[in-house]
């Protein structure tokens, strides 16, 4: 009987020896790679959701503006004062006449603009970025020789005083080009009492329902 107990005890000893072995052999790899350093680039780490793929994400639309039926869509706008170029490269780009008017502040003749005396439906925008400035609904014929327009796109046209002390010029607010000069207080029956005279030259017309 004690030889069975010995022998029943050996038994479980080494059965316990054999076991406890075997948890060792499986628990000992899973210890050691919960250890083990993480090494993996961070510029690889991918930090979206699982259920969010970069492919699900709508591709970015860069067009300023856009017809719809006839009708002129706006876009996203050049932000003020961020379309910047060398000269160089505005000569390039520019034709001589453009780049004396909108570069060096010349001056078109009078009534010899193209859309002086135009009064179509549409979007004036700047010859030289394409940023719009005018709507044909604020435009009116002065007589002064160049087209006029009683008011701008809100943030599109900047005003400085002119260098001879009399006048204000107006210029794109994205790129800087010259566009004309303001006036104020002339007496034309407008809304705002200002005339702003620009040059045919500086501008780009796109004909459609100028409602933004």
């Amino acid at each position: 009987m004690a030889l069975h107990v010995i022998s029943s005890s050996s038994s479980s000893s080494a059965t316990c020896v054999t076991l406890a072995s075997t948890i060792r052999a499986f628990v000992r790899p899973s210890i050691s790679l919960r250890t083990t350093p993480f090494t993996r680039s961070p510029s690889k780490l991918n930090l979206l959701p699982p259920s969010v793929s970069p492919s699900s994400f709508p591709p970015l639309r860069l067009c300023r503006r856009g017809f719809q039926g006839g009708r002129i869509k706006a876009m996203a706008s050049p932000a003020p004062g961020s379309v910047n170029k060398p000269e160089e490269e505005w000569r390039a780009i520019l034709s001589p006449e453009q780049f004396r008017i909108l570069r060096e502040k010349g001056t078109e003749y009078p009534g010899t603009g193209e859309y002086n005396k135009l009064f179509e439906d549409g979007i004036y925008s700047c010859a030289g970025c394409g940023t719009p400035l005018y709507k044909s609904a604020t435009k009116f014929d002065s007589g002064c020789g160049w087209p006029a327009f009683f008011d701008g796109i809100p943030g599109a046209i900047n005003r400085t005083p002119d260098p001879d002390g009399r006048r204000i010029e107006i210029t794109c607010a994205a790129c800087g080009g010259h566009l004309g000069h303001v006036f104020k207080g002339e007496g034309f029956p407008t809304p705002t009492d200002e005339r702003h005279c620009v040059n045919s030259v500086s501008l780009k017309f796109a004909p459609g329902n100028s409602t933004l």
